[in-house]
């Protein structure tokens, strides 16, 4: 297998840890102010996420420096013609990630009000983008014979990019909601896992409608299976989820949104950006890849760091695997 091929692969599996992980972070942000009737509930949720939430975000930071490195062109490009919606991204990440620091700074229910209208915000906004960026991934995109993108906003907010976008928020409710009723007890568990069937239900429809629309676009074998699976995991997780088996419907959840972020990619190979106007003007695995060198380099990197993120991060999650309450938050 060439080194342009296990570095798109590589991405992609970067892409996927990062849509799960933080995926039910969104979905818990999106959540808090739909579960938390009051501010020890609230506390209880954000706790659910507190020791994990910005180590998830390393998977992005990875994926990011990854493409920087193995794919420049790719970058250059992408980050350049979806300057807007990634820059929007990134300041509601960083707007979620002062909220979590700030918010227990002061006693005031107004103080904490607007702290978790930032958390909201700041979920939200990254869950309908990064639908909105990876829709038109697929879809392709502007670009002339330079690999320079030559649209404007509006070309990227195309319906098929808006389904996406509306897909991804809805799955990460979803898998937010079945996190939830997964790592706390009570009454906030009750009405997590009630929640959880009727989001995923609304989140199926979307994805199905997602995927199909997909695999009209651009479509291989590999995504079709991957699509099929995706839809298969998802009704696997909510039937869990009805049943009160949390840990089987979170396993559902990830698995549909990795076979999705799969399908997506799968359908995309060998290209990484496609051109709308000229053949010629598409990315692919091969023309935006950095020499064979470099590419050798960062796979013994690769090879040598990975597994100690991976014991580190799932070592993290070991000893916050706990379920907690209300009355586990003191009171003030």
């Amino acid at each position: 297998m060439e080194l342009t091929t296990i570095w798109f692969l590589l991405v992609a599996v970067l892409f996927t840890g990062y849509f799960i992980l933080e995926g039910f972070d969104f979905g818990v942000g999106m959540l808090l102010p739909v579960l938390g009737r009051d501010d020890r509930e609230r506390r209880v949720l954000i706790n659910t996420i507190g020791p994990v939430w910005d180590g998830n975000e390393v998977w992005l930071i990875t994926a990011g420096g990854a493409m920087f490195a193995a794919f420049p062109e790719w970058y250059a490009t992408l980050f350049s013609g979806f300057y807007l919606p990634l820059l929007l991204i990134l300041l509601a990440l960083i707007i979620r990630g002062v909220a979590f620091e700030y918010r227990h700074k002061r006693p005031e229910a107004s103080w904490k009000r607007r702290w978790d209208t930032a958390i909201f915000v700041g979920s939200v906004v990254p869950a309908i983008l990064w639908g909105v960026a990876f829709a038109n991934i697929l879809r392709g995109v502007p670009l002339d014979a330079d690999h320079e993108y030559v649209g404007g906003l509006l070309d990227l907010l195309n319906p098929y990019a808006l389904l996406g976008g509306a897909t991804t928020a809805a799955l990460f409710l979803t898998h937010g909601a079945v996190f939830i009723a997964l790592k706390t007890v009570g009454e906030v568990r009750e009405r997590a896992a009630a929640l959880a069937v009727r989001v995923g239900l609304a989140a199926a429809v979307l994805a199905v409608a997602f995927l199909t629309w997909t695999l009209n676009i651009r479509s291989s074998t590999a995504a079709v299976v991957f699509a099929v699976g995706a839809a298969l995991a998802l009704l696997g997780g909510l039937a869990a989820a009805r049943a009160r088996r949390e840990g089987w419907a979170f396993t559902g959840t990830a698995v549909a949104i990795a076979l999705a972020v799969a399908t997506l990619f799968a359908a995309l190979f060998p290209n990484v950006l496609p051109s709308t106007l000229d053949a010629a003007g598409t990315l692919t695995a091969t023309n935006a890849a950095s020499t064979p060198y470099t590419l050798k380099i960062m796979t013994w990197v690769a090879v040598v760091f990975t597994p100690i993120v991976l014991a580190y991060q799932g070592w993290t999650y070991w000893v916050f695997r706990k379920r907690i309450g209300v009355a586990h938050i003191p009171r003030h």
